[in-house]
Formats: C-alpha cells, sequence, structure tokens
C-alpha cells in the first residue's frame, strides 16, 4: 500500500463517460501508480471533500481514449486498492432496453448478465483459484444511502435494475437488443461493468454502479441524433456530480453494515 499520507483515501471514483475530471472536489494531488498489469486508465486524482479523502480516475481516459473493451480494468482497481479505497463509486452511461427507463433517469443496477467476450476477469489467474460469489454483486448499503438521496434530491430513479453488459465497442443488432429485453429481461445496457465491479469485490471493496440513461437502445426504434444523446448526456453528468457531492458525506469509513469486507471468506479452493 502506498504509504505517503497524503494520497491515503477511503472513497475511490471511477468516472464514466462523460465525467472525466475531478473539478467538483478539492484536488490535492495527480500521481501515477505502476501496477503488476500495466497502466490505469489516466493518472489517479487525489482530492478531498467534506473531510474525507477520494481517489478519482476516468474510466476511459480523460480524453475518452479508451473503448470498454481496452480499459486496463486491473490496473484501475489494483491501483485503488493500493490507495487503501475500500468504497467504490462507479458512475456510468447505458442505454435503455425498457419503455419505462427513460432518457435521464438514474438506475441503481442490482444485478447484472455479462455478454462479455474477452476480458480479463480476475486477479486469480492461478496457482491459487477463486471462485468470488456474485450472488449479489453491489453492496446493498450503499445502494440504501443513495436510494435514500435520490428520493430527498427529487431525481427520476430506478432502485432496481438488470444491466446487461456487452463487449463493445459497437452497439447491438436490432435483433440482439430484442434478445437482452425480453427473454434475458434486463433493464438496461452497457459495455463497462464486467470486469469491473468482480475485480472490487475480488479486493474486498464496497461497489455500487450509478447508471444513467442517454437513449433508448436499438429495439425501440426511435430516431435519436447524436446532439440529442450528448445534450442529455450533458445533464445526466451534472445530475451525477450533485448526486456524488450529496452521497459522499453520507458514507462512513465503518463497514460493518455489509458483507463486502469479507468476500474472500470461503472462495478459495
Amino acid at each position: 500500500m502506498i504509504k505517503n499520507l497524503k494520497y491515503i483515501s477511503t472513497i475511490g471514483i471511477i468516472g464514466g463517460t462523460g465525467i472525466y475530471d475531478s473539478n467538483i472536489f478539492n484536488i490535492i494531488d495527480e500521481i501515477k501508480i505502476n501496477t503488476p498489469y500495466g497502466e490505469t486508465s489516466d493518472r489517479i486524482t487525489i482530492c478531498t471533500y467534506n473531510e474525507k479523502k477520494i481517489a478519482f480516475i476516468p474510466r476511459h481516459g480523460k480524453n475518452h481514449r479508451l473503448p470498454p473493451h481496452k480499459v486496463n480494468y486491473r490496473a484501475n482497481i489494483w491501483a485503488m486498492k493500493e490507495l487503501g479505497v475500500k468504497i467504490i463509486l462507479a458512475p456510468s452511461a447505458v442505454g435503455s432496453l425498457k419503455s419505462q427507463y427513460r432518457p435521464g433517469d438514474i438506475v441503481l443496477p442490482d444485478q447484472y448478465i455479462d455478454f462479455t467476450k474477452k476480458r480479463e476477469y480476475t486477479f486469480y489467474d492461478g496457482p491459487v483459484v477463486c471462485h468470488i460469489s456474485q450472488s449479489d454483486p453491489f453492496c446493498p448499503n450503499l445502494r440504501e444511502i443513495i436510494t435514500r438521496e435520490l428520493k430527498h434530491l427529487g431525481f427520476k430513479f430506478h432502485p432496481l435494475g438488470t444491466y446487461i453488459c456487452i463487449e463493445g465497442p459497437r452497439f447491438s443488432t436490432k435483433a440482439e437488443s430484442n434478445y437482452y429485453r425480453t427473454l434475458l429481461k434486463a433493464d438496461i445496457i452497457g459495455m463497462t461493468l464486467i470486469p469491473e465491479c468482480l475485480l472490487a469485490k475480488e479486493m474486498e471493496m464496497c461497489y455500487v454502479s450509478i447508471s444513467t440513461v442517454t437513449d433508448y437502445d436499438v429495439w425501440a426504434e426511435v430516431s435519436v441524433n447524436a446532439k440529442e444523446i450528448i445534450e442529455t448526456l450533458t445533464k445526466n453528468v451534472d445530475k451525477t456530480k450533485k448526486l456524488l457531492l450529496t452521497i459522499i458525506p453520507k458514507i462512513k469509513e465503518n463497514r460493518n453494515l455489509c458483507n463486502c469486507s469479507n468476500s474472500l471468506e470461503n472462495a478459495f479452493v
């Protein structure tokens, strides 16, 4: 672990599409962390807010230079752990697979379906073998805190949802989109949840996905142009930043309200 107390952080934020900087916080420094898995998406910004230390990294790099299948998820999570991070807030942009999940809505997924194909899914490639449980992928305590604050803010949100994660970077065909929503019963679709949440669990971190809907997926056959998507994305980013500023003061370092810190118990063969 990093020994310099200036950089040790409890909360980590992995910024999704549109959230490339941490200028809503008080910035202390930007640092590069070397990892056994290669380079992180970008330099990590160490910040403070409401007397809490935060480590921030843009998932796709500051200029959105990394497509989802090229993000070095293992390096990002390992670096967060090296900084002492125990709690990860993970905003992301998603498409909607259901009419009631509208552009501009926030979704707190409670389940996922993995349709990725060629990513590095674990820190345990042998000789130690780890079978991490994913029956409940996201921290229930964080989801409860965020649900409560979303109600107070008056933002339209969905407290439950199934996120289907595809490989990308291409979007779905109409046949695929209809398959995901009708047969698999997924609610939202994105490209970055996996293996990020798996790796966080292997590091015994609390992890929550804050998914913001930018548009309806292709199943809806709704004509949406890039300008409309960008406008929705911009509004979503403003909401996400306001939500982060609201929930961070409510997060306690004591994690006795969830089992995330014990994720590796009975996971090894």
